[in-house]
């Protein structure tokens, strides 16, 4: 070596660039901002996501009002609206119906009619009280059978 000659491991703006260690550090800060960056999208992912379910959980909420209030006004419109019935003294369309006297009418005993009746189930009290005739009249019908 000579005088002359500059020293290997000088640090000086004159000594040969160290091109590795560039690369490595190159290298490690595109890793630091690829880290970064993943870390911002899952952390906006997660904000969106948050905020998405707040959305629905208020539309949920909104549906439900909605759906309450529908109910409230279907029920009273229901109570407003007369109730239907099969007989009685008003019809469908609010006419008074024509009231009958029926207490001379008279129902016709038919033995085929009772034991139809009783075969389905009716008791023999109940037949002699429909018919208008005495109990043993309806065991007799039976019996004759």
């Amino acid at each position: 070596m000579n005088e002359d000659d500059p020293p290997m491991h000088q640090d000086s703006d004159d000594a040969p660039p160290d091109w590795s260690r560039s690369r490595e550090i190159e290298r490690n800060r595109r890793i630091a901002e690829r880290a970064e960056a993943s870390q911002a999208r899952s952390d906006r992912r997660a904000a969106e996501r948050e905020a998405a379910a707040r959305l629905r959980e208020e539309a949920r909420d909104k549906r439900r009002i909605e759906d309450e209030a529908r109910r409230t006004a279907l029920a009273a419109e229901r109570e407003e609206r007369p109730k239907r019935r099969a007989s009685g003294a008003l019809s469908r369309t609010g006419e008074q119906k024509i009231v009958r006297n029926t207490r001379n009418y008279v129902t016709q005993v038919d033995t085929g009619r009772i034991r139809e009746l009783a075969r389905r189930g009716a008791s023999i009290d109940g037949l002699a009280k429909v018919f208008g005739i005495a109990i043993e009249q309806v065991e007799a019908a039976l019996r004759d059978a």
